[in-house]
């Protein structure tokens, strides 16, 4: 059998791997300049560490053990640790190196545009033929919008592309402050990048709700019984009853073992009263940071380096001393601040339609492909094959990871995504 994968990421290495332990030809499609990487472990800083502990990351789901066992022998710590999102890339870039030392993995650098039956096509001409075809492009950048105001010249739209993370380190050799659009888990890396690089601004960051990801305690607390698939409501009812009689992380973790069958289980108003509503809590609940990452960003608001401001920016206009932004606060009040640039710390798109993978809008046109109905991801059945716009489910297209949040949500991290990689792999060969 012939598998094309295209991403080559956590999601589309540790495909390549599954699908070559069967036995499959596989070629891996990647567009930048290295793979078993991504957008999450490209970064070289020491202070981005795994939002998990390392007894939870193993890349592969029949061995547990795994990542846990390489940290110890490396000597990074144990179990517990939180180890730098760097050599986490350093062991997927092992268990690569083993996927291609079998000779059914081949690695091609490259942009998909189109695939038809049977073939897959590069922008440069190439065509690569197959028998199944896996999207696993990961979480793809988005965007300030484009009412902000914002001009070109003082914006850094995508900070962890390659020259966004050249203009960060630009700006923090630079005199005065920077706005960080986000105060989630992108605005965290961000500021850390920053402070490493010597920024001596102040960094001012604002949502709409101003929730900045919590912290991870020191020792993992007991986990709870799950309360299982209920109604939205009801959920909430429980979530914040349980929380009321022990620690809240407890109660946010046991919804872990059913959050897929609860999230298939709501009706579509439900997904969406979820997402307007209660989405920016659980974000910050759920996807929790390490606790020296934790203590650094505490300590930089302690010292007012950052400032956290719950609000939506009404406008921004350039002057002669830089760009000024004028920020409606929540609860009322407006505030106007000065700042050289405007940094997006949103996180990855959340809208299909702005997606600008060439491969994807190829196939939502041909119709082998369409948005779910929350437009986060394409739709896709429960085992994770894409539907056509008829909605049929295709028997040679699979997508992982990221893109198929709308069916499953929580499908965007390494525990989550390696039982998904299995399951496709075994379902598709």
């Amino acid at each position: 059998m012939r598998v094309a994968i295209v991403g080559g990421g956590y999601s589309g290495t540790i495909a390549a791997a599954a699908f070559a332990r069967r036995g499959a030809e596989v070629t891996l499609v990647e567009k930048a300049e290295r793979f078993a990487a991504g957008a999450a472990y490209s970064t070289s800083e020491p202070s981005h560490l795994l939002n998990v502990r390392a007894r939870s990351m193993s890349a592969l789901d029949e061995a547990p053990r795994h990542f846990r066992d390489w940290v110890e022998r490396e000597g990074l710590g144990g179990g517990d640790t939180f180890v730098p999102r760097r050599d986490y890339r350093r062991y997927l870039a092992g268990i690569w190196e083993e996927a291609l030392a079998t000779g059914r993995v081949r690695a091609l650098h490259g942009v998909a545009v189109a695939a038809a039956e049977g073939r897959l096509e590069l922008a440069d001409g190439t065509r690569i033929g197959l028998d199944r075809l896996v999207l696993a492009g990961g979480n793809y950048p988005s965007r300030l919008p484009l009412g902000l105001g914002v001009p070109p010249s003082r914006a850094v739209d995508d900070p962890w592309g390659p020259q966004g993370s050249e203009r960060l380190r630009a700006l923090a050799a630079q005199a005065g402050d920077l706005l960080l659009v986000g105060t989630g888990l992108t605005m965290v890396d961000v500021c850390l990048t920053l402070d490493e690089a010597g920024f001596t601004g102040r960094m001012i960051a604002t949502s709409r709700r101003g929730l900045v990801p919590r912290r991870h305690v020191e020792a993992g607390d007991e986990p709870l019984p799950s309360p299982g698939p209920l109604p939205l409501r009801s959920l909430v009812r429980e979530v914040r009853g349980t929380a009321r009689r022990a620690p809240w992380r407890a109660a946010v973790d046991a919804l872990r073992a059913d959050s897929v069958a609860i999230w298939r289980g709501w009706s579509e108003p439900e997904r969406r009263r979820f997402l307007r509503h209660l989405r920016p809590w659980w974000d910050v609940h759920r996807h929790r940071i390490a606790p020296p990452v934790a203590s650094r960003i505490e300590t930089m608001r302690r010292e007012q380096r950052l400032e956290v401001i719950a609000g939506r920016i009404s406008f921004a206009e350039e002057g002669a001393g830089g760009l000024g932004v004028s920020i409606r606060r929540r609860g009322g009040g407006e505030e106007r601040v000065q700042v050289s640039a405007v940094v997006n710390c949103t996180g990855p798109e959340g809208d299909l339609s702005r997606v600008e993978d060439p491969l994807v809008r190829q196939l939502i046109a041909s119709g082998q492909a369409r948005p779910d109905p929350l437009r986060i991801g394409l739709d896709v059945d429960a085992q994770s094959r894409v539907l056509s716009s008829a909605g049929w489910a295709s028997e040679t297209l699979y997508a992982l990871g990221p893109l198929t949040r709308g069916a499953f949500w929580e499908m965007v991290a390494v525990p989550d995504i390696r039982g998904q990689i299995e399951r496709v792999a075994a379902a598709a060969y």
